[in-house]
């Protein structure tokens, strides 16, 4: 079957940042670290240093501060090491000498954003700080609480908001159920955009291009053995989503769970991210669930849209 003909064409352009969700788009953007390593083995990440796609050298930025950035990827080396590390482990995943990654550790500890325990050094609370100065400012978030509430409410299931950011979907909000799992009441957890029910609603409303451009780039594994992983059956499941307005994902990411997202589009029509309803299928049948909450996160998605 020919795909192509099916494939829509959006306004989308590309941009470096989304001004309410900071939202990446542009198409060869470097992927930040990733919070859970079943995410991690699923998105890959440039080496540092590497040079652009055309070979060329990088230009020089003079503004950029590069003790500032080895800082940071300290703080990131414990993205996918949930617990403690030593000095050589945060050099070893940081990409650092011992050396310099001794006097960054000791500059984040003597500033808060790093703790010395008995196990070793671990992030902060202060790194809490941050995140709370990001949920209080967004205006996507605030304006989108209290339609998740209500949400909520209806459903009586979990209700997530998630933000796009290239191959990977962002939760920045998270209402739970009875019997979520503990990652599952984390905000900040990524998860892969070419598997989950919020990233293919954001795919629904990309151009055929950009779609399969972030497609080729994903690691596509299964992270469950219901996890589409093929191209081609992708690309039929976002033709689906075009036109039922919603996403559906059936155990691609946890088994047991079923989930179903819209996605939340900008006043100019781009997608910046994806409400998602999420149950247990011990208590759902896949058609009642849908029947159910299909209609009501494709309002909800509408409603937080920009008039």
């Amino acid at each position: 079957m020919c795909l192509n003909r099916r494939y829509h064409k959006s306004r989308f352009s590309r941009r470096s940042n989304h001004p309410e969700t900071g939202s990446r788009y542009i198409r060869k953007s470097p992927e930040h670290p990733h919070r859970e390593d079943v995410v991690a083995a699923a998105i890959p990440r440039p080496p540092r240093g590497s040079t652009p796609p055309d070979g060329a050298a990088p230009k020089p930025d003079r503004l950029f501060v590069e003790a500032l950035a080895r800082g940071f990827r300290v703080l990131e080396a414990f993205a996918d090491r949930p617990t403690a590390m030593s000095l050589a482990e945060i050099a070893a995943a940081s990409g650092l000498d011992k050396s310099a990654a001794q006097r960054l550790v000791h500059t984040l500890v003597s500033i808060g954003y790093l703790e010395k325990t008995a196990a070793g050094v671990a992030p902060s609370r202060r790194i809490l700080d941050r995140s709370f100065d990001y949920l209080r400012s967004n205006p996507l978030i605030n304006r989108a609480i209290p339609i998740l509430a209500d949400l909520r409410r209806t459903i009586k299931e979990r209700v997530d908001l998630s933000l796009f950011d290239d191959l990977t979907m962002l939760y920045v909000v998270r209402m739970q159920s009875k019997r979520d799992t503990f990652y599952a009441h984390l905000i900040g957890r990524r998860v892969p955009t070419y598997c989950t029910s919020g990233g293919r609603a954001v795919l629904s409303h990309l151009p055929e291009e950009d779609v399969l451009d972030i497609l080729q780039r994903s690691q596509r594994r299964k992270l469950t053995p219901r996890t589409t992983v093929e191209i081609d059956q992708i690309m039929e499941r976002i033709v689906q989503v075009r036109e039922t307005g919603y996403s559906l994902a059936i155990e691609e990411v946890l088994v047991g769970e079923i989930a179903v997202a819209a996605a939340v589009l900008d006043e100019a029509g781009h997608p910046v991210g994806a409400i998602h309803v999420a149950a247990s299928l011990a208590e759902w049948q896949p058609d009642e669930f849908v029947a159910r909450a299909g209609p009501l996160v494709t309002a909800a998605a509408a409603g937080l849209r920009p008039s």
